[in-house]
């Protein structure tokens, strides 16, 4: 039903930057709260952040808290999310997330899901 499309992932050095993208389709984007979660290998998804349908609130945990920032453009369907100051211990998978209820700060809570995209920190 919605389609999320994740992009911008790579490989970088601690202390560098990374923007990741997710492009939605195939529903009303603006009524979506958003979310990015991550895995790193051998463990479950992991909160990073999310947001609210409006943008006014946000969410983060405090592993990232003061690093990453998550924003949205809803005229353009996108949700991004700035990862700064990049720690080895970043390294995951991350995936966007939506859902039309509650906002997802636990991946039960997220009704859909995208491909993930992999970002990788070198010490």
């Amino acid at each position: 039903q919605v389609q999320l499309v994740e992009s911008g992932g790579g490989l970088v050095q601690a202390g560098g930057s990374l923007r990741l993208s997710c492009a939605a389709s195939g529903g009303t984007f603006s009524s979506y709260a958003m979310a990015w979660f991550r895995q790193a290998p051998g463990k479950g998804h992991e909160f990073v952040a999310a947001v609210n349908w409006r943008g006014d609130r946000t969410y983060y945990p405090n592993s990232v808290k003061g690093r990453f920032t998550i924003s949205r453009d809803n005229p353009k369907n996108t949700v991004y999310l700035q990862l700064n100051s990049l720690k080895p211990e970043d390294t995951a998978v991350y995936y966007c997330a939506a859902t039309a209820g509650t906002v997802p700060v636990s991946p039960q809570d997220a009704e859909y899901w995208g491909q993930g995209t992999q970002v990788t920190v070198s010490p």
